[in-house]
């Protein structure tokens, strides 16, 4: 049998308006582009590395 996937549950709580090209485009990878959104995603390194990216704009919940 095959472990159920682990996910994290990522919210938007600030704006990406007005942040670096980068950020914006990382938001919008994540599946957020408005606050107060969730996204629930699966815990993988890739995803990890995007939430470090935008870490001040977002929480986590794992």
């Amino acid at each position: 049998m095959s472990e159920p996937k682990k996910t994290v549950r990522v919210t938007q709580i600030a704006s990406g308006y007005g942040r670096k090209p980068g950020q914006q485009e990382t938001l919008k990878g994540l599946g957020l582009n408005k606050i107060n959104r969730t996204r629930e995603l699966e815990d993988t390194p890739a995803v990890r590395g995007m939430i470090r990216k935008v870490a001040h704009l977002v929480k986590v919940e794992d």
